[in-house]
């Protein structure tokens, strides 16, 4: 699979149209070792560098895609063509679509209660095709985990989506990986929270400006923090390319 290094994590160079494609596929074939995507943005990618944990976990995902104009950018700085952002949201919402002509069985956990079965709710009535086999809110603790586990376990979906927010979900996907049984799973960010209403996604313009983040940002002033991790991440990757 053809990859660029952005700090030390492999991008898939993959459209969004060929990635969905492979995933497809995935879920239309026979059942092997779980499929593990992650979805990476600047924040992951320098929290790897930090956190040996998720570098290791990152390092033995078997897609890494670009959810971020960020790591477009930085391979476009070392020269190297990333077409397009592949977010975790487009893929669950392009996987769905094409349920209506090939179904598949999804599993869905994270968020609160009624964000949750409200996603789940919309799901199954927006998207014929889809079997939504179990659901779990993302609040549990010790024993509600285990048997969180062994009910994805024993159902089996093929499509495996978790919304703990990044990288949590990659984390507990990783931790799970051995029993999970899905053929695909991947982390799905705030998705559940856009597909309840709950919260909007950025309006089409600001999407294709590639200035969403700045969308959020406006519509939530309280996630300055995290952004901060964009200029540490743009002075790194240059520093980098110079050294």
């Amino acid at each position: 699979m053809d990859t660029v290094k952005i700090l030390g994590v492999p991008f898939s160079k993959m459209t969004l149209s060929d990635t969905v494609k492979l995933l497809q596929a995935r879920l239309a074939g026979e059942r092997k070792p779980m499929f593990h995507l992650i979805t990476a943005n600047p924040e992951i990618v320098m929290a790897a560098k930090q956190e040996p944990q998720l570098q290791a976990i990152v390092n033995a995902a078997d897609l890494i895609t670009p959810d971020g104009i960020g790591v477009v950018l930085a391979a476009k700085w070392q020269g190297v063509l990333i077409p397009e952002r592949v977010t975790g949201f487009d893929l669950l919402t392009r996987l769905l679509e094409g349920a209506k002509t090939k179904g598949f069985s999804l599993y869905v956990v994270g968020a609160d209660e009624e964000t949750n079965a409200k996603a789940a709710s919309i799901i199954v009535d927006k998207y014929p095709g889809v079997e939504i086999v179990g659901r779990h809110n993302g609040y549990y603790k010790g024993e509600q985990e285990e048997a969180l586990v062994a009910d994805i376990e024993r159902k089996q979906p093929d499509l495996l989506i978790v919304a703990l927010g990044a990288p949590n979900a990659e984390k507990w996907i990783y931790k799970h990986k051995s029993r999970l049984k899905a053929k695909v799973a991947f982390g799905v960010g705030g998705s559940l929270d856009v597909i309840a209403g709950k919260v909007k996604r950025a309006p089409v313009i600001w999407q294709k400006l590639n200035v969403e983040w700045l969308y959020r940002l406006l519509k939530q002033p309280s996630r300055w923090r995290r952004q901060l991790v964009l200029p540490k991440f743009a002075l790194t990757i240059l520093t980098t390319k110079r050294r």
